[in-house]
């Protein structure tokens, strides 16, 4: 007697976003009744190390192999997988995160969704599918991200289980390589700071963003807005810059750069002079621990150093504004620049009642950078007998050029 045929399934986030009329980016299949030994017969190209993943020899898309998951050990890969072909759908399905991520999709377009994945997403619920969820910490993460995407909230089980988690330290063995990965995907969701907000009600964000979270509570300056603490002011800096789809380089900064008014001594504590040092030691720190990639950390760290003069850009003198260019590397990297005064538009908008204020600070350094960078060094330099007086001499030229532009 012949066994049945292998039956395929699109699963995952591909069937949520359909049902949700989002637009649908990748594919993922879930194979029934199948053997690695017959996807490969087929010309599916194998890739999974860790369970059986396959790619299609056409569409390249990913075709998994039904499978259970058992956890054997701390982290989120202290699992041993089973995979063969009496693994049911509602097996695999069961191991998921969110049920609705728990829905399958059959080649007629059926739905099957064993867990109430459709009342879910109806209701704009996260809610696990299992008590296995508690076994995998990345899940936290994932929770976050989708909150931060969808607007949806939390079932107070699936909350509680978070807490539990953080409690009995699953969330200590997240590795930094898949914690920046998730924290990169937060933010650029359409709400990052949901993502944040999210992790810190179940304890996760002391845990994993201690800088961030110590940011709660600690008053802004009495010239700002004393309203808002520093945690809610950078959310608001955050959901800015998302608003104004603003880049990843970006929207890093602006989560890191005030970190350093959360430990600022009692007495100058109102006036926060002096944080920007102290955030950028905090950033360095931070960045070296999660690996956050150069691009990232390095604006950040300008960002964290100079917003605070950035904003005062009319008060400068010339000679301080070439000093700043010089810091940011402007003659190389003059993108980088104006990447930095996105992230300072962010900041100035991060403030109840201010986001719709202009910023001319960014205009109005552009066009000192702009001048500046029109000085011609090279006519400098042959016109210069003392070739030691070059780099001087370049200066007081860029000084020259932005004065012209402050005298207007």
């Amino acid at each position: 007697m012949s066994s049945p045929s292998p039956q395929i399934y699109c699963v995952g986030g591909a069937v949520r976003d359909k049902l949700l009329g989002l637009p649908v980016q990748d594919h993922d299949w879930v194979v029934v009744g199948s053997t690695p030994q017959q996807m490969e017969a087929q010309g599916f190209k194998p890739v999974g190390s860790d369970f059986p993943v396959f790619l299609h020899p056409k569409t390249h898309e990913e075709y998994a192999l039904a499978r259970t998951e058992r956890k054997v050990a701390q982290g989120y890969k202290g699992f041993t997988v089973y995979a063969s072909p009496d693994v049911t759908l509602e097996q695999d399905l069961l191991r998921r995160d969110f049920t609705v991520n728990a829905i399958a999709q059959d080649a007629d377009g059926n739905l099957i969704d064993p867990y109430g994945g459709q009342d879910d997403l109806k209701a704009g619920v996260l809610r696990h599918v299992s008590a296995a969820f508690a076994e995998d910490p990345v899940r936290i993460l994932r929770a976050a991200r989708f909150v931060a995407r969808f607007g949806f909230t939390i079932a107070p089980e699936t909350l509680t289980l978070m807490r539990a988690m953080v409690g009995n330290g699953e969330v200590d063995a997240l590795v930094a390589e898949r914690v920046w990965q998730e924290l990169a995907r937060g933010l650029m969701e359409k709400q990052p700071s949901r993502f944040f907000t999210t992790l810190r009600e179940c304890g996760a964000l002391k845990k994993i963003l201690p800088e961030v979270d110590a940011l709660f509570g600690v008053p802004q300056p009495e010239k700002h807005h004393p309203e808002i603490d520093c945690g809610i002011h950078t959310m608001l800096v955050l959901d800015d810059a998302a608003q104004h789809n603003y880049p990843l380089e970006v929207r890093f900064a602006a989560l890191g750069h005030d970190l350093g008014k959360a430990t600022m001594p009692a007495d100058i504590l109102p006036r926060h002079i002096g944080h920007e040092m102290r955030s950028v030691d905090l950033l360095k720190l931070l960045c070296e621990r999660l690996r956050v990639p150069g691009e990232c950390r390095d604006l950040a760290l300008l960002v964290a150093r100079h917003h605070s003069c950035i904003h005062r850009a009319k008060e400068l003198r010339a000679d301080t504004i070439v000093k700043q260019f010089d810091s940011c590397d402007l003659w190389r990297k003059p993108e980088r620049y104006s990447l930095i005064l996105q992230a300072c538009e962010a900041d100035a908008r991060g403030r109840t009642g201010h986001e719709q204020d202009a910023y001319p600070q960014g205009a109005y350094l552009l066009r000192c950078a702009q001048a500046a960078q029109e000085v011609n060094s090279g006519e400098i330099a042959r016109a210069c007998a003392d070739k030691n007086l070059i780099p001087e001499k370049i200066r007081e030229a860029r000084i020259v050029a932005v004065e012209q532009v402050i005298k207007g």
